[in-house]
Formats: C-alpha cells, structure tokens, sequence
C-alpha cells in the first residue's frame, strides 16, 4: 500500500478519492479521481516501487507542483 502512501504524500491536494480495487488472483487497480492509474491485472505485475506515482505524476502534469513544494 506503499503506492497509496507516496500518492498521498505527494498530491494529497489534488487527490479527491483514492481506491484499491482488489479481483482474483491477487490483482488489484489503483483508482484516482475515477481514473484507472494502474492495473496489475492490465501488465500482469505488481508495481516496482515509485512506479504508480510517477504514472500519476505524469498524468497530472509537470505543472502541478507536490504538496510538500506548495
């Protein structure tokens, strides 16, 4: 749950809802804002560490900056 921790950490202030959808086999998506951020189901791995908040960091844009530089 290391991914949702470094996305909270990071972009709290932009993050409305965040949620771990689990399925069978150990597969789960992560789900921000009602957007599909990553899917183990979708790559057939688990994230490497970081790799979902640089997927979200890409997806917000190099304009928003982290809450820790706000």
């Amino acid at each position: 749950v290391s991914a949702v921790s470094d996305l909270l950490s990071n972009y709290q202030h932009v993050i409305e809802e965040i949620r771990l959808v689990t399925g069978d086999n150990g597969a789960f998506e992560v789900v921000v804002n009602g957007n599909l951020v990553y899917s183990k189901h979708a790559t057939g791995r688990h994230a490497e560490p970081g790799e979902v908040l640089g997927i979200f960091r890409h997806l917000v844009g190099a304009d928003v900056p982290v809450y820790a530089d706000q």
